[in-house]
């Protein structure tokens, strides 16, 4: 197997493996900041939230083959016509008139229903992979509608990195830096269904967006940044008030010297940013079984070399 290759491949982290075969890794996020400005009459609710990519990611294989066959290891996942990366299959396929032919192996290492963005990244690598594969080549920007089809989020991962997103999440201002310190995440043996806590929200219904509370700002030269304002999520009190073990986690992730401490969108995963990796790790051990704890990193993403 050959190492990654970042310099020709670009985004997603390629990897090429033997008979025509290659993978290709697909990150989760976390949510900096998240603002529901509002439900819209199309049923969707209006965001503003600014995403990072972290270094926890799934890993999908594509190969040819005479049908399509998704195989998934790692979750206990149907990958029937609802999987999200059968869904993008079938509307690539659809968009491009060839025909649904792929054998992908779907590993999964980003939690479920923790807020991660695992389904939504895993479709949006499966386009870019598939559009490889078929000898498509689409660019982001043309796969780009498929991708918000499937998912609010979907889109971002077509990019990677950091980004703020507006609407429904899906129309991004991409930025090249990346939020500066060490995240752990802690996810609890439960995820959180993202409908029922934008039900229970009860947001109102909006026709113009509100202003959001931040922007996008580097912080020094290295191209770190944060949001500008206090990150807030306005879902993490609806979720907390029911969840009250996830509030427990978060106070003791900022007891660790955490700097910032969060649920990542709807949750159940709460994340926390440290300037030391030390007191990272630290934090790290705080939280045993049922719990699963990770250590990562914010990735940052250079635009020039796929933005197209």
């Amino acid at each position: 197997m050959s190492p990654v290759n970042r310099a020709s491949a670009g985004y997603p982290d390629t990897i090429e493996l033997t008979a025509g075969r290659f993978a290709m890794l697909a990150p989760a996020k976390i949510n900096l900041t998240l603002r529901v400005l509002g439900r819209r009459r199309d049923g969707y609710h209006e965001l503003d939230t600014v995403f990072q990519e972290i270094s926890l990611a799934d890993r999908l294989e594509f190969g040819s083959s005479l049908e399509w066959r998704l195989d998934i290891e790692g979750a206990d996942l149907d990958a029937g016509e609802d999987n999200l990366v059968t869904r993008a299959a079938r509307g690539l396929s659809a968009a491009s008139g060839v025909p649904c032919r792929a054998h992908v192996i779907l590993r999964k290492e980003i939690p479920v229903d923790g807020g991660l963005g695992g389904g939504s990244s895993d479709a949006a690598v499966a386009l870019i992979g598939l559009s490889r594969l078929w000898g498509l080549n689409w660019t982001r920007a043309r796969l780009h509608e498929l991708a918000a089809e499937l998912g609010s989020d979907c889109a971002f991962f077509l990019y990677g990195g950091l980004a703020r997103g507006r609407g429904r999440g899906e129309v991004l201002s991409l930025d090249e830096g990346s939020v500066p310190g060490h995240v752990v995440l802690v996810v609890p043996p439960f995820g959180v269904s993202t409908a029922w806590a934008y039900a229970e929200g009860r947001f109102g219904l909006t026709d113009e967006q509100k202003s959001g509370i931040f922007n996008i700002r580097a912080e020094h030269a290295t191209g770190a940044v944060w949001p500008d304002g206090v990150p807030s999520n306005d879902l993490e009190n609806i979720v907390l008030a029911r969840y009250d073990e996830l509030g427990r986690v978060k106070r003791r992730l900022l007891e660790c010297g955490a700097s910032a401490a969060m649920l990542s969108g709807s949750g159940s995963a709460v994340y926390a940013v440290f300037e030391e990796r030390s007191r990272a790790m630290h934090a790290a051990q705080q939280h045993g079984a049922p719990y699963r704890t990770y250590l990562c990193h914010a990735v940052s993403r250079a635009r020039a070399a796929h933005d197209g």
